[in-house]
């Protein structure tokens, strides 16, 4: 399949390509659609296998990145950077000055922030060479780290999530297995064990898992080992692709919610995990804290106003899992759903004013 045909498939606005020899840079910016406003999304520095791998997740988180802004209820549409290499060797500040120059040439259509394999430090010097970035240090007037945001959103979704299956929102005794305990799976692990509920952790690094252990005494088991556990609530907080047609009938669990962007590594495993009778919250929904966090900059960012923000998450999903057990469909389905209409709403209002003028 070619690159517009690929572009295609999912109807992207626009996809731009970006390249300085001089620094090394090799980006790729796609933007999913700016319908309910300019499209927001981090920026991934990850060292792909091709050129074709960087092109399809960019185009995937793109898109969640639409739906994510929409069932959040945020002015801002979806886009998404990748930089193909490896962060630990090629991250210099001239490579991310050279990026800086090539978001600022797309005129706003596009804001970045941080994301895996990117720090807010970095976003800084991006910040040197344009105005289209976010979540810069609090000093700096942005909102800082969006981890602890991302993670406070996974466990209002939890509790969501909680209510729903057993009528309360408390997670007391709740046993939680976390693939990837990083920024946010450590910031989750964290909040978690404050709220008495019974963490089990896995990561592919272990001074990730020798921190949680000895910092909160949670259970450790191998990454290989963490499907199989029993428990409650899975939540996948690493990569993408995780919930697969190999991986979900290993799942012991009753609901999957975590921080992950694209869990589901195909549309038909939604349906796989809805039959396997696990409740699948949309991870789009439930990772939704960073993008609200970065929203809740404007008109002056504060931790309180976003914390209130953030908990909308809880009614948001709360709506998309009724919505599923309404129209008998996947909540997966049921979340794209919700998002497009929000989405179509708005293009018939612009398409009102449009004629009118």
């Amino acid at each position: 399949m070619g690159v517009f045909d690929t572009i295609g498939t999912e109807r992207h606005q626009s996809v731009h390509f970006g390249a300085d020899p001089d620094t090394g840079l090799r980006s790729i910016i796609a933007i999913h659609s700016t319908v309910l406003g300019p499209a927001l999304g981090g920026t991934r520095f990850y060292p792909y296998a091709s050129e074709e791998n960087a092109l399809y997740d960019v185009l995937r988180l793109a898109k969640g990145m639409t739906y994510k802004a929409a069932c959040a209820g945020l002015a801002l549409g979806g886009g998404k950077a990748v930089i193909i290499g490896d962060p630990a060797t090629s991250g210099t500040d001239d490579l991310f000055r050279s990026y800086g120059r090539f978001v600022d040439g797309l005129g706003g259509q596009y804001i970045t922030a941080e994301d895996v394999g990117t720090t807010v430090a970095d976003m800084e010097v991006v910040a040197t060479r344009t105005d289209h970035v976010r979540g810069l240090t609090i000093e700096h007037g942005g909102s800082g780290d969006p981890s602890p945001a991302t993670a406070r959103g996974v466990v209002v979704a939890q509790k969501a999530v909680a209510t729903m299956l057993w009528g309360s929102e408390d997670l007391t005794g709740t046993r939680v297995a976390i693939k990837g305990v990083g920024k946010v799976g450590m910031s989750l692990a964290r909040r978690l064990s404050a709220l008495g509920a019974d963490v089990i952790v896995a990561d592919v690094n272990p001074a990730a898992t020798e921190l949680a252990s000895v910092e909160l005494g949670v259970k450790v088991v191998d990454v290989d080992e963490i499907h199989h556990v029993e428990c409650e609530i899975f939540a996948p907080c690493a990569l993408g692709g995780d919930l697969n047609e190999r991986s979900i009938p290993e799942l012991r669990c009753i609901a999957v919610v975590g921080s992950a962007n694209n869990q589901l590594a195909t549309e038909p495993d939604g349906d796989r995990l809805r039959a396997a009778g696990i409740l699948y919250a949309p991870d789009f929904v439930v990772n939704a804290g960073g993008i609200i966090n970065i929203a809740a900059e404007q008109g002056g960012y504060s931790i309180e106003k976003a914390a209130v923000m953030i908990d909308r998450i809880f009614d948001n999903l709360t709506e998309i899992l009724t919505t599923a057990d309404r129209l008998d469909i996947g909540t997966h389905t049921a979340a794209e759903h919700v998002a497009e209409e929000r989405i179509a709403a708005a293009a018939a209002l612009e398409a009102e004013r449009d004629l009118g003028t």
